[in-house]
């Protein structure tokens, strides 16, 4: 994959500190490689970058240092969403909100669901379809500093045979291999981190292969949908890289065919890892939203929206079990644990991802609501699940040299919550301290 190097300005953004040496000393570190934790930890920061990682022992804090306490929390790297939608924020309609609010997508909608992200703790998100120039605009006004927001890589439109009818600012369809090369090329050129690739199967498989070689001559990582086999197929043969959800359908497990093939891929050491981000959150916990819907009063998924779209939003889902969004889903659920289990014993790497803004899904609670299912529902070790937030999206975005882990010479993207994350997951439903860059954009605690 390309290693992306992005230039940061300074932000402009209100900040709590933007000391340029500054020591996050006390807490429990969890640096993201996977190891026994740090207890006493001490991370000197310089700037944007980490210098020093230890623990009270054997770090030596400068006298110039800003302090800043951790006592009593967990301390991790910033979270990573692999699977958002910046373009929608939780309502029902998608046919009435791709017209309405189409002309507000750059300017309102997408500042609006970075900047909830970011408060929830993801310093880094992956985007999967929206317009382009709004996509590198908005992308690109983050990493200036002008808005806030994770470091986002961004898609654009969806690469498919047919959009679908109204869809055609962000659905691109393919006629023919060349067409689908030029697709590609025209993305490329845009400035894209990536290629979002759905329902191939009903591309040819010419066409399938023509988009995924073209984005691997320009170094662009090749993201697929899996709802269907024949969709994993097509795109275990064309060499895609990261393939995202369980599947819509009811079917108890994955076809034998298609986890040999999976077998198959991960064995070829020579072509890395094979990731799969299973997005399983918004539909394992419909159910229960349907019955317990305090969640959606959560006021955190108003920030950066005006009046008028919150209104609209909570008229939308005022009836949580009338949504047709979700009607099948009670068939779906109990298939969504065993296709994990079957990918994890087929030796892919599972990402976390969320599919966050989908019916009543909201930005700032939907990264952590997918680590809880993994961990509490599918009894994921919580430091596999923690990695798969982390570390390995890095690798996989080739930006691992600069992100992913606290650790020397890695961007300074830190969070904190309070107590024992490994003991209880869910504590990262309340992220009370997080660093982007070195500066700290919500909470800080001083001795």
């Amino acid at each position: 994959m390309k290693k992306i190097i992005i230039v940061f300005s300074v932000l402009l953004f209100p900040l709590f500190s933007s000391a340029q040496l500054k020591a996050l000393v006390g807490g429990t570190l969890i640096d993201g490689f996977g190891g026994t934790p740090i207890q006493n930890s001490v991370i000197l920061i310089k700037g944007d970058q980490i210098i020093k990682v230890g623990h009270q022992g054997n770090v030596e804090i400068p006298s110039d240092a800003e302090i800043i306490s951790t006592e009593g929390k967990s301390v991790l790297p910033g979270l990573w969403d692999m699977h958002v939608h910046l373009m929608i924020n939780g309502h029902s309609d998608y046919a009435h909100w791709d017209t309405a609010y189409i002309d507000d997508l750059e300017s309102i909608i997408m500042p609006s669901s970075a900047h909830q992200l970011l408060m929830a703790g993801i310093t880094s998100a992956r985007d999967l379809g929206a317009p382009l120039e709004a996509s590198i605009n908005v992308r690109n006004r983050i990493n200036k500093g002008i808005i806030p927001g994770p470091t986002m890589y961004m898609s654009g439109p969806f690469i498919q045979h047919k959009p679908y009818p109204g869809t055609e600012a962000f659905r691109w369809g393919v006629k023919g291999a060349q067409d689908g090369r030029q697709k590609v090329r025209k993305l490329v050129e845009a400035g894209v981190d990536c290629i979002k690739l759905v329902d191939q199967d009903q591309m040819t498989m010419e066409e399938v292969s023509a988009v995924v070689d073209e984005a691997h001559k320009h170094d662009l990582p090749v993201i697929a949908h899996s709802h269907r086999p024949e969709e994993i197929r097509r795109g275990l043969k064309a060499n895609v890289d990261n393939f995202e959800h369980t599947g819509l359908s009811s079917a108890p497990e994955y076809p034998a065919d298609v986890i040999e093939m999976i077998k198959e891929r991960t064995a070829q050491m020579n072509l890395g890892p094979l990731y799969w981000t299973p997005t399983v959150e918004g539909l394992y916990n419909y159910e229960y939203v349907r019955d317990n819907p305090e969640k959606l009063d959560n006021d955190c998924w108003h920030l950066g929206l005006p009046q008028r779209i919150v209104d609209d939003i909570e008229q939308s889902i005022v009836h949580p079990g009338r949504l047709p969004y979700f009607q099948l889903t009670p068939s779906r659920k109990p298939t969504i644990e065993r296709k994990v289990k079957q990918l994890i014993d087929a030796g892919v790497v599972l990402l976390i991802g969320t599919d966050s803004g989908i019916p009543m899904k909201f930005h700032c609670q939907s990264t952590w609501n997918e680590i809880d299912v993994w961990v509490n529902e599918f009894n994921i070790d919580p430091m596999y699940a923690i990695k798969a937030a982390t570390y390995w999206p890095a690798k996989m975005m080739g930006v691992d040299d600069t992100y992913g882990t606290i650790s020397e010479g890695k961007y300074a993207d830190i969070i904190a919550v309070k107590g024992d994350v490994l003991r209880w997951v869910s504590k990262l439903s309340d992220v009370q301290f997080v660093m982007k860059h070195g500066n700290v954009v919500k909470g800080i605690n001083r001795p």
